[in-house]
Formats: C-alpha cells, structure tokens, sequence
C-alpha cells in the first residue's frame, strides 16, 4: 500500500512537471476526445430527437454509464501494470497524470492572444481567442478579446488545472479521469437550449456538485498566490468576497472574481453566444482598462496557484504514509 502511494503521488508530480514543460502531448491519443466519443455515442443513442422531459432521466443514465466507463478502463489497465511490474504502473501513472492536466495548453493558446493583441493584429486575435472561448468572437473588439482572454485563463484555473489536481490528489489518475468525464459532459451536453435543456440537466448540475469545493480551493490559492505574482491580494479578497456568485454557475465566479480583483480590472458583463446575447453582471472595479500584458499574468497566478495545490496535495499523501507506517 505504501509503495503504491508513494508511486502514485510521484506520478502526480511528475505528470504537472512534463505538462508545465512540454504541454499536451499530440503524438498521443488524447483521453478527453476518447471522452468525447463516449458522450457523443450516448447523446445519439438515448436523447430524443426533439426537447423532452423524459430526457432527464436519460440523461442521468447517460452521466452514470460515461462516468463508468471512463473511470473503469484507466482503473483497469494501471491495475493490471500494477500486476505486471510497479515501474510499469508508474510510468503509465505519470503519462495519464500529464494527460489530465492542461496548464501549458491553456498559456500556448491565451499567448498566442496576447501576441496578436500586442501587434494590435485584431482579426488575429479573435481568431485565437476562438479556440479557447465558446462565445461569438467576431463582434469582439481588442478589450473584448483581452478580456474573454482574462476570462478564460481564471475559469480554467480550476476547471482545466486545480479541480484534476484535487481529484487525482483524492484518486489517483482514476480520480482525475473521473473529473475530466464529468467536466466535458458539462462542456458537451450542459446547455440550456431547446436541443439539451432536460437530457443535459444532469451534466451540467453533477459538474456542479464535483467543482464546488475545487473552485473555491482555487479560489483561496489565487488569492495566497497574488503577493508572489505582484498583484494585489487584498483587492483580490474583497472583489471575490463580493463578487463570487455573479453568474449562472456557482463556481465560475469563484475564480474570476479573484483574477478581476488582482489585477483591478471588470471581467465579465454581457456576451453573444451563437448570435444571441446573454445578460451577465459585470465583476469586478474598473481600476484600470484591461491590457493584453493581463492575460499572461492570470497565466501567473494560474501557475502559482496549481503548484501551491500540488504541494499541498503531497503534504497530504506524506501525513497518510506517516499515519500507514
């Protein structure tokens, strides 16, 4: 039990270690699209073909079998290298742990937005934030685009860095594909339209429940890490205090409230989604205007923030080896 522990939790390092330094491995079949083909053969096999109640029970069998089948498959290979040598377990342990997390990621594609920005390339711009933002880009302006930028990098913080970390912390890889099959099934199927407003109820309130205490750990290390990043902790506080419930989610504010505040600046407000415009408050105090140099420091605190949950996270497994031996 030890070794297994003591393995595990190297793999958790050694996986945020390759991700901070190579990003998301291309050359490899990525675990999330995997995912996603799961989802997609549910959605087309169980939702009906037009909006309906009956839908909702559907969707959580959906929730329950992706879950399942997710979880399962990484369980049962590491299990069985676990049998066939504990190195091999490891390996496979770091290569997964590498897979789940996407800091790197996250700060090629937010740069990539900032550079163009910087160029005052806005055409440029709105093409790369397109591929990090699910919103309408094209009737963005450059503020607009610094600023779903911003936006992005604080939310991911959690969804993309934090919460995986949280879950592998608790579970291993297991425990990190267990959030991912949650996260994207929100991401697939959590829409509130005509097309998912029964069959994808269940997705979007189990990533809910499962982000509720990561976002807000999330948020507090954001918080920590703002003296380290030169930004302003005690802004940082107070905008989240009071600005953390100022969305639709219970969890997404948590963490944008807290970039908002560090860097003192208005995040959020009314966006366009597939041509309609959706009613956001703002959060947040226009201290300042947003700048492009904005986005590489959320990428900061993000960065910040995540090693301080990996550290915490091994401070935990220590306690357990301690209490074990």
């Amino acid at each position: 039990m030890v070794k297994w522990l003591t393995l595990q939790t190297g793999a958790l390092a050694v996986g945020f270690l390759i991700d901070f330094i190579v990003g998301d491995p291309h050359c490899l079949p990525h675990p999330v699209v995997g995912i996603g083909r799961i989802i997609s053969f549910f959605d087309h096999v169980l939702r009906s073909g037009d909006s309906n109640p009956k839908d909702r029970g559907r969707g959580v069998l959906t929730v329950l079998l992706v879950i399942l089948i997710s979880t399962a498959i990484p369980t049962a290979i590491l299990f069985l290298l676990w049998r066939l040598h504990p190195m091999a377990f490891f390996a496979a342990e770091c290569i997964m742990c590498w897979q789940l997390l996407a800091a790197r990621q996250l700060v090629r594609e937010s740069m990539a937005v900032q550079r163009a920005l910087e160029s005052e390339d806005v055409e440029k711009a709105r093409k790369a934030v397109s591929n990090i933002v699910g919103r309408d880009t094209d009737v963005l302006d450059a503020d607009g685009i610094c600023r779903a930028a911003v936006e992005t990098v604080a939310e991911n913080t959690s969804d993309g860095v934090i919460a995986p970390l949280f879950w592998m912390i608790l579970l291993g890889a297991p425990g990190g594909f267990f959030y991912k099959a949650v996260n994207t099934m929100d991401s697939m199927l959590g829409y509130k339209n005509d097309k998912y407003l029964y069959f994808g109820r269940a997705a979007a309130r189990t990533d809910d429940v499962v982000n509720w205490l990561p976002a807000r750990i999330s948020a507090v290390l954001m918080i920590i890490a703002c003296p380290l990043c030169s930004l302003d902790g005690k802004n940082a506080k107070r905008i989240f205090l009071r600005d953390r419930y100022k969305h639709d989610s219970p969890n997404s504010a948590q963490t944008e409230s807290v970039c908002a505040g560090a860097l003192g600046i208005r995040l959020a407000g009314d966006a366009v989604y597939g041509g309609v415009v959706h009613k956001k408050e703002f959060i947040g105090d226009p201290i300042r205007e947003i700048r492009p140099g904005d986005i590489k420091r959320a990428c900061n605190l993000m960065y910040v923030s995540s090693f301080f949950m990996l550290l915490i996270g091994v401070i935990i497994r220590m306690g357990v080896f301690l209490l074990i031996c």
